[in-house]
């Protein structure tokens, strides 16, 4: 086995045993990391004289024990360009001494070594303890502890780079957006994308603001968007403030108006003001009005995802009418809202009908037949603790705010209810800024 730790600074000869220059980088595909497939260094970077780095591709070296021979010349190698491009990885730059992200065990771990067979192909992190030593020891007693350590050993496809830059930890690159919002950088192997969110967020609270900044905008919208809503409220916020003003806009649009409202709420006036420009017309303005409320109560908790249709609709409609706004708004729903007419700007609610109902009715009926007029509902200035006891006593998975005049302004979910229950170092809603 080889590692990177004794592959670094190890001198390159000639054919006449002439020193020419010294390894201090392996270069690999970013396209390779996390695939899956087997992965090899794709170059050697060698350090020659007056401080050139020429790429050597691993073919042209021969092996002798500890020393590494050229086949040709030094001078056939081309020169190391200054902006190397994004598909190019740097081992030891960009992951010895680096966090990555432990896809299969969901973590963040720090790189004490990088691992190859003796076919160049590489093996995995190397997580351990003896990784570090290896590295720390004089040259004869690393290679006396120059061991396997499977069992620490990640495999190079559960691994997911955390930066996707050269640049240091503490710096985020800027690059514009495109009009779509979708990141300009190096994205992501799409392994980490298929985790669940909560395990995307949970991995976000092991990193640095900046990194999490970085891994949320390497992350499809959606993603990126379901992710944000598992994160703590103030770390949401320092995330948001590290992100362009249109990539933040893009996954803002993707969450619900009331994970935005609670968000926003948290920023400066002018950096909220500059998000809420960013926004689309319609998702401004309900959140705008989702604003207004105090936080701490059902107005400050609710959200305007709701579904209401006229109480003379059939079932079949009804369900064809749900289907199509998941589809187009991703509203996910318990229960469907029935008002007189379904083109008012106010709506009043007349009854309300949960979705196993609607499943079991016969397709022909109408939705009056089936609603359920007696409205459990909290006005928008009940205080949140009796919102939870509202939805826990009559076992509902969410109630209607209703104001004084009669019309619905929103529903307020058992999810975000129950949160107002937990200790306030375990809650995610915020303390708004106004």
């Amino acid at each position: 086995m080889l590692y990177l730790s004794q592959l670094l600074n190890a001198p390159i000869l000639d054919q006449q045993n002439v020193r020419v220059g010294k390894i201090i980088d392996l270069l690999a595909q970013a396209n390779q990391v996390g695939q899956g497939e087997p992965a090899y260094p794709s170059a050697l970077l060698v350090e020659v004289e007056d401080d050139q780095q020429r790429q050597v591709p691993l073919n042209a070296l021969e092996r002798s024990e500890n020393t590494w021979h050229l086949r040709y010349p030094i001078e056939r190698f081309a020169l190391q360009s200054e902006n190397p491009g994004e598909d190019e990885v740097h081992l030891a730059q960009e992951v010895l001494d680096k966090q990555i992200i432990d896809l299969k065990h969901k973590k963040t771990v720090r790189v004490n070594d990088l691992c190859f067979d003796n076919d160049w192909r590489i093996l995995g992190i190397d997580k351990s303890s003896l990784g570090l030593v290896r590295r720390l020891a004089p040259s004869w007693l690393a290679n006396a502890i120059n061991q396997p350590t499977y069992s620490t050993l990640i495999p190079w496809e559960d691994v997911e780079l955390m930066s996707s830059t050269s640049h240091d930890d503490d710096e985020i690159e800027r690059k514009p957006s495109s009009p779509l919002g979708s990141p300009a950088s190096r994205s992501l192997s799409g392994h980490l994308s298929e985790l669940h969110p909560a395990d995307i967020a949970n991995i976000v609270h092991q990193v640095t603001v900046e990194q999490g900044a970085r891994l949320i905008e390497r992350l499809d919208n959606e993603t990126a968007a379901d992710t944000m809503e598992e994160i703590d409220t103030e770390r949401q916020r320092q995330i948001l403030e590290n992100l362009p003003p249109e990539r933040a806009a893009a996954i803002l649009h993707e969450m619900g108006p009331d994970e935005v409202a609670d968000l926003l709420g948290q920023l400066p006036e002018e950096r909220k003001q500059e998000l809420l420009r960013q926004l689309h017309p319609e998702d401004s303005e309900e959140v705008q009005e989702l604003l207004a409320y105090e936080a701490n109560t059902a107005g400050g908790l609710m959200t305007t995802d709701y579904i209401a249709l006229s109480q003379t609709r059939t079932i079949e409609e009804a369900l064809a009418a749900i289907r199509k706004d998941i589809v187009e708004n991703d509203v996910r729903i318990a229960y469907i809202y029935c008002v007189a007419k379904e083109d008012e700007d106010e709506d009043r609610p007349l009854g309300v009908v949960s979705i196993w109902d609607l499943l079991v009715a016969q397709p022909t009926q109408l939705l009056q037949e089936i609603m359920e007029t007696q409205l459990i509902m909290v006005r928008p200035d009940t205080d949140p603790r009796t919102v939870a006891e509202t939805l826990a006593k009559y076992n509902l998975l969410a109630v209607p705010v209703i104001n004084e005049d009669g019309v619905l302004e929103g529903i307020v979910t058992v999810d975000d209810a129950l949160d107002v229950l937990l200790p306030p170092d375990r809650r995610r809603r915020p303390t708004r800024m106004y």
